[in-house]
């Protein structure tokens, strides 16, 4: 057949074909939609485009990572003749433009390339094994490598896109088609670099259940120990026999294994590199000389270095989707738990109160309440679970749930504070406690509290014109710890406009850049500072006095603080 007009000789893993160019821009790449899509290692995404004008047809090249080459030349642009060689980065396809008539453009032999890297490695291999080396040896080894290239450009670019168990599908597939194998297995190797079987399969794309392959590890483990390929022509002559009954016994033969071996550049501009292990691709046959030849093995080898990237990077990409997928999770407790807190202000006919935490992580183990307590009193608390994260959270939703189903009884804070620590040791929650303050305020000012184990309170009162700083201490250890835990409970007379912070260790805690602690004194100090301010003022100026303390440092734990301030008995307003 005579073709005629502007057109591309085009011979890769789909086989010798001719493009005609019949739009401008003619597009090339690797990505779908191109005029002319290619597969490659070079050969970028948008890489090149052609413009025809009259009898005047140019190449373009798109910024492409590796460049365009014409007859060997990296160009910009070039205005093409007829025989002109197109290369898509030094190693991609070559593209003979055409523009002469002529019968058909493609021949296999005429279009061979001159010249490769793989098809000199196989000519070494030949030559290292004894055998005379001609151009006719090398090309059919080429051939059936560039037949692997579109494989090992999908491996690349899905390598970041699917999970692990379909790569390893893919590319077992892919190594039993390239060497004719008639059987496969991949084994990947854990954190103590023990190889595991991860999956087997046969010719036909079929999978064979893992505990009913039959082989020896000992030709696996030692390509993993060595990192080289390792090809046995017969297991009976190999002296291999005695550790392959199984294997034998299935009537296999030939042996192809090569390692998973991941490259890393750890220097790009001193192109050093680290080298490690992953796995190993095995490979296994009846037929004597099936996977003998130097173009499967060289097929394996390849197949094998970019399996080890598509793999790694499949489970990078499943590591990222996990954490996503616990992150979206994290985030959907921290709502939770943030619903879980009362609304941040509270006022009553005697009383403001305000408070606020700030988690370490997503979701905390602090957390502070109000509840609205029988003959008008005021119930308000703070407590901090040890530990950090979704263990203390959970927790810390127990604790408050135990707390809100006895909000409308008559308890004394001493007697929830005993109730929770039976909860808590009910459910044999082990290495997990509790600190918890909680109070009881009266219209009148009676202030009734019990304090297990947190940071006591201070109290500011104003006496006689003098402001005066008390600590709330009394009540017993933290909950969760002791079965026979007694709690007791303090009471005191509050006046109008005294004033009491409760916080959580993460205040006094809370470190600077040089590891100094922010420290009762320097809690004292800010509180007796901003004493005359309403609540929200002295909360917000001592969040930011540890923000400004901390500043450089990283938050290790919650902060959580409530400033609670009697106004005096509802009739006196």
């Amino acid at each position: 057949m005579i073709v005629t007009g502007p057109r591309f000789a085009v011979h890769d893993a789909l086989g010798p074909r001719v493009v005609a160019i019949e739009a401008s821009p003619f597009t090339i790449g690797r990505r779908e939609g191109h005029h002319l899509q290619l597969a490659g290692a070079e050969v970028s995404r948008d890489h090149a485009e052609v413009i025809t004008v009259g009898a005047t047809v140019t190449i373009r090249d798109r910024e492409s990572r590796y460049g365009t080459f014409v007859n060997g030349e990296r160009i910009t642009e070039r205005r093409l003749a007829h025989g002109d060689r197109v290369q898509c980065g030094r190693i991609g396809t070559l593209l003979e433009f055409l523009i002469e008539a002529g019968p058909g453009d493609v021949s296999p032999n005429r279009f061979r390339p001159r010249t490769t890297a793989a098809a000199d490695a196989a000519g070494r291999e030949l030559r290292d094994a004894g055998h005379p080396v001609s151009s006719a040896d090398a090309a059919p080894a080429v051939g059936d490598l560039r037949q692997v290239a579109t494989l090992l450009d999908s491996l690349r670019e899905m390598g970041s896109e699917r999970v692990v168990d379909e790569v390893l599908t893919l590319v077992l597939d892919s190594a039993i088609a390239a060497t004719g194998a008639e059987r496969g297995f991949l084994m990947l190797a854990d954190d103590a670099g023990v190889l595991e079987l991860k999956l087997a399969r046969i010719a036909g794309q079929l999978t064979v259940p893992v505990a009913g392959f039959e082989t020896s590890r000992k030709v696996p483990e030692e390509v993993f120990a060595t990192g080289e390929t390792m090809v046995v022509a017969d297991l009976l002559e190999s002296g291999l026999a005695a550790v392959h009954t199984g294997t034998i016994a299935l009537g296999i033969r030939q042996v192809l294994c090569a390692p998973l071996r991941l490259v890393r550049y750890v220097d790009r501009h001193e192109g050093t590199m680290a080298r490690r292990n992953i796995g190993v691709l095995y490979l296994d046959s009846r037929e004597r000389g099936r996977l003998l030849s130097p173009a499967a093995r060289q097929a394996l080898e390849a197949l094998a270095t970019e399996a080890a990237t598509a793999i790694e990077n499949a489970r990078l990409y499943r590591g990222a989707l996990e954490k996503a997928r616990l992150d979206q999770e994290l985030q959907t407790a921290s709502r939770i738990q943030q619903a879980l807190l009362p609304d941040a202000r509270r006022t009553g006919p005697f009383f403001e109160a305000v408070g606020a935490s700030i988690p370490s992580r997503a979701i905390g183990g602090d957390f502070f309440d109000y509840q609205a307590r029988p003959h008008d009193r005021f119930g308000f608390g703070l407590g901090d679970v040890t530990g950090k994260g979704p263990p203390a959270a959970l927790l810390t939703a127990m604790v408050q749930g135990a707390l809100a189903a006895h909000a409308e009884s008559d308890a004394a804070p001493h007697d929830l504070v005993a109730l929770v620590n039976r909860v808590l040791l009910s459910r044999r929650i082990e290495s997990r406690f509790v600190t918890l303050f909680l109070g009881m305020l009266s219209p009148d000012g009676r202030l009734s509290y019990c304090n297990a184990g947190q940071n006591p309170p201070v109290l500011l009162s104003s006496r006689g014109g003098a402001l005066v700083v008390e600590r709330l201490e009394v009540g017993g250890t933290l909950i969760g710890a002791f079965p026979g835990a007694a709690y007791d409970e303090a009471e005191l007379q509050l006046s109008p406009g005294d004033t009491i912070v409760l916080f959580s260790d993460g205040v006094t805690d809370a470190q600077s850049a040089d590891d100094d602690d922010f420290g009762d004194d320097r809690l004292i100090q800010v509180l007796t500072a901003a004493a005359g301010s309403p609540p929200e003022e002295m909360l917000r100026v001592l969040f930011e006095a540890v923000q400004q303390f901390s500043r450089g440092a990283v938050q290790y734990d919650d902060i959580t603080a409530v400033v609670l301030r009697y106004l005096g008995p509802p009739s006196a307003a």
